[in-house]
């Protein structure tokens, strides 16, 4: 994709810390082995009851019901930040426009990396989905962010029938 102007900076997922580094960051202490934790929930000052799926990134908490897909907007709602600020905090924005370092072609990646994504993203719809269904109108950000998301998995798709 050719872009006719130059960007004054961008996200890049890859720069987003992991749960574990995140709760270092945030004092949180995250309890159980395997792919879901535990910890407290900061949104509401909840003790143990905010789950985290550390593979897929995903959240819940089961007494505020406050949900995500990633760090990112786990941050976010914490925080009362938009997408740009949170993911500048968390040094997952570039402002040079850096994060274009393979210029305006976009890098393969294998089919597993492609799968990974489309399960990330799929698992950002779901929730959003889930919202909508349970009378939840998404805010700007998350509306932003499943539109996005729903863009990926287009596009990848598109790859896969080439």
């Amino acid at each position: 994709m050719q872009h006719d102007q130059p960007r004054s900076g961008g996200f890049d997922r890859d720069r987003l810390p992991t749960w574990e580094a995140y709760a270092d960051i945030e004092g949180l202490h995250l309890v159980g082995r395997g792919r879901w934790r535990t910890t407290r929930c900061d949104l509401h000052g909840g003790s143990d009851s905010l789950r985290i799926n550390t593979e897929s990134s995903g959240w819940c908490c089961m007494a505020c019901y406050a949900k995500g897909g990633d760090v990112l907007s786990y941050h976010q709602q914490r925080h009362g930040l938009d997408f740009v600020a949170a993911a500048k905090a968390l040094g997952a924005w570039s402002d040079d426009g850096g994060h274009h370092a393979h210029g305006n072609r976009p890098r393969s990646f294998s089919a597993r990396d492609a799968l990974t994504c489309m399960e990330e993203e799929i698992n950002v719809c779901m929730v959003v989905i889930s919202d909508v269904r349970s009378g939840v109108v998404p805010n700007e950000p998350d509306w932003t962010r499943f539109l996005q998301a729903a863009g990926r998995i287009a596009r990848i798709a598109q790859e896969a029938r080439r």
